[in-house]
């Protein structure tokens, strides 16, 4: 019994040992009864986000296991968004640590883009994730110093069955966007049409002649109302706070690009004032529209809040013309319609929300010191919210999109790498040692 504790406890700890004192390459599992020992890192999550973790580790010659829930890399792209969605952003400001997108793309690579480009990069750096099976429970286990990770196998939507893995770094690449957020109205129930997140909307045609009322008006809710106004839809808007609009494009030149380079040498707030300016030349008073500003400038709103400014794609010409109506909050739902808080009510077929996604992390993730269990966000802003304790880490939450992921990806990849030389030197001495004590 004694020798069965001693060689299960080398096997723990050292990544190189095979059980019979022999010194083993480094392969991703071990299968052990329904334990997996994992030697690398656990990757929680087949984004865009896990897949640049897993490349740069890959890179430097450590194994890993991504684990993913869905059935497909990218999940939310692949899944979950509607047809004409494009990125936000210029191509060079989304790409992944390692591989830059293909020359031919266009500045704004489209969904279908995006997600080859997504397949490509999985291929490249030979990452296969382990699809359909869902992180129900992850824990750290003092005893023995590694982190316990339990999932569900997925099956038509289903959670059944799973396993159990044990890891020593844990990599949590979730993201802020993994469970819709889907909003209570008061007569919900008494609502006679459709009431569907844009996580399930795919095109305007299903929607065409109809009056659709979108509630959210963030990049999502913006591009959903002009989407539906291309496909013969009379869409309304809800307004429910204020927002900033941009234009997507300042002189030829990307807002964001600009914005970036006017960083270097002004401070935010100055900034701001400038791309306040220029919108107001360029969109004119969108207040007077039903779209109030907030008193804070863009860059710093987003700085202080995470609130992303909405780049205007062409549906403030539409509103303009009247063809996409705005309302305020609404106060409450009916049969067939919807009554505002200004007291004006109108009849709709259809409800869209475009009310955004939240973290998962709490419902999983048994831990409370890195990650907040109000908002499912690691509790330092960026650029500290990456690293936790006992081996724990964050991609994917800085609220600064693909490319706070990627620099979030290298630095991760770069401390993970520190911890492995540093073990891997450990062991090699402590497997040395006999030897020298032989010949001493």
């Amino acid at each position: 019994m004694k020798r069965w504790r001693e060689a299960e406890c080398k096997r723990v700890h050292d990544p190189f040992y095979a059980g019979d004192g022999r010194k083993v390459a480094v392969n991703p599992v071990e299968i052990d009864g329904k334990c997996i020992w994992v030697l690398g890192p656990i990757i929680v999550g087949g984004g865009p986000s896990g897949l640049a973790v897993a490349a740069c580790l890959k890179k430097k010659g450590i194994p890993c296991v991504v684990l993913e829930r869905a059935n497909c890399v990218a999940s939310l792209w692949q899944l979950k968004a509607y047809d004409r969605l494009r990125l936000h952003l210029p191509k060079k400001f989304c790409e992944l640590p390692l591989m830059p997108f293909p020359s031919w793309f266009p500045t704004y690579p489209t969904k279908q883009q995006f997600v080859a480009y997504l397949d490509a990069y999985a291929r490249e750096f030979g990452i296969r994730p382990r699809f359909d099976e869902a992180v129900v429970a992850a824990e750290y286990d003092a005893v023995v110093g590694f982190w316990r990770v339990k999932t569900a196998v997925v099956n038509q939507g289903r959670e059944e069955g799973g396993r159990e893995y044990m890891c020593r770094w844990l990599v949590v690449a979730t993201g802020e966007n993994a469970e819709a957020v889907v909003p209570g109205f008061d007569g919900a129930g008494d609502f006679k049409g459709p009431i569907l997140h844009t996580s399930l909307y795919k095109s305007g045609d299903a929607f065409r002649g109809k009056r659709v009322l979108v509630v959210g008006c963030g990049n999502s809710g913006m591009e959903v109302c002009l989407d539906l106004c291309h496909h013969g839809a009379h869409p309304t808007i809800v307004v429910r706070d204020s927002v900033h609009i941009l234009p997507r494009e300042i002189l030829g030149r990307s807002t964001f690009g600009l914005s970036m380079w006017l960083l270097r040498w002004l401070p935010v707030r100055a900034v701001d004032r400038l791309l306040l300016l220029a919108a107001r030349l360029l969109l004119g008073d969108t207040a007077k529209l039903g779209l109030p500003r907030p008193q804070l400038g863009p860059l710093e709103l987003k700085l202080r809040s995470g609130k992303t400014p909405v780049l205007d794609v062409g549906t403030l010409e539409k509103i303009k013309s009247g063809a996409i109506k705005v309302r305020p909050a609404i106060k409450k739902l009916m049969e067939h319609g919807a009554e505002f808080t200004d007291g004006r009510w109108e009849g709709y077929d259809a409800v869209v929300l475009a009310t955004g996604y939240k973290s998962n992390v709490p419902y999983w993730l048994k831990e409370q010191e890195f990650f907040s269990e109000k908002d499912g966000l690691p509790r330092r802003a960026f650029p500290y919210g990456w690293k936790g304790e006992r081996g724990i880490y964050a991609v994917g939450f800085t609220k600064r999109g693909l490319m706070g992921a990627s620099l979030d990806a290298t630095r991760i990849a770069e401390d993970i790498e520190r911890c492995w030389k540093a073990e891997v030197k450990t062991t090699m001495a402590f497997a040395c040692a006999p030897t020298r004590q032989a010949q001493e």
